[in-house]
């Protein structure tokens, strides 16, 4: 299988290149863009694509890193993957981006109970506890949103703390960002397909909005 994976949903944006069958050691090619506000999103998949020495049309499936996290990159890396089915015969999937950082972590050689910490703005956090060994990164508390006292108070019982940004909160905690290269991985194993349509961001809150009020009759 070869993969296309991207991850825009923090500071750092990856694209990577996945080739392999699950149960092995896959090939990976990774480009990674850290700072700026732009993401060179083509330009990053077109020196993946020249590392791996495949073309556009060699890709079989896409991997995309939903969230939680930046909704502009998350959203305009799911535009992307929408784009590139309607234009050719590609597999989409849709991955946890906190499930990508408990990956890293696994990759890094931290194991245990690890709890992944991801800024969900408000003056809250996006919260998953992830069983971590040498072989699985395995969830065992679901992702949820918690304001901080909440989530120290759960983070207070024990474990190693990672995520993107998370000494703003846990001074303790490890710097890990969702990487691209651990999406395409964690793709190898999966089937679940969807169609570009139901390619959705991972948002925990409740959608609200605030009905406009009718149109004012200014008296002639």
């Amino acid at each position: 299988m070869k993969i296309l994976a991207l991850d825009f949903s923090s500071a750092q944006r990856s694209v990577a290149v996945v080739q392999g069958r699950a149960g092995e050691r896959p090939a990976v090619c990774e480009v990674i863009e850290t700072g700026g506000r732009q993401t060179k999103a083509f330009a990053m998949i077109e020196e993946a694509l020249r590392q791996s020495n495949l073309e556009r049309e060699h890709i079989e499936c896409m991997a995309v890193g939903i969230g939680p996290g930046s909704y502009t990159g998350i959203r305009a890396s799911i535009a992307l993957a929408q784009g590139w089915q309607l234009a050719g015969n590609v597999k989409l999937l849709g991955i946890s981006s906190a499930e990508a950082i408990a990956a890293e972590a696994q990759n890094a050689g931290i194991e245990g109970v690890v709890h992944v910490v991801i800024d969900a703005q408000r003056n809250e956090l996006y919260l998953a506890t992830y069983s971590v060994s040498a072989k699985r990164a395995e969830e065992v508390e679901k992702l949820a949103l918690a304001d901080v006292p909440r989530a120290q108070e759960r983070i207070g019982n024990g474990g190693s703390v990672v995520g993107p940004e998370v000494s703003r909160w846990f001074p303790g905690g490890r710097l890990i960002f969702p990487r691209a290269a651990r999406l395409g991985e964690l793709a190898l194993s999966r089937t679940n397909y969807v169609p570009g349509e139901q390619l959705e961001p991972i948002y925990l809150r409740e959608t609200s909005f605030v009905k406009a009020p009718p149109p004012r009759v200014i008296p002639e």
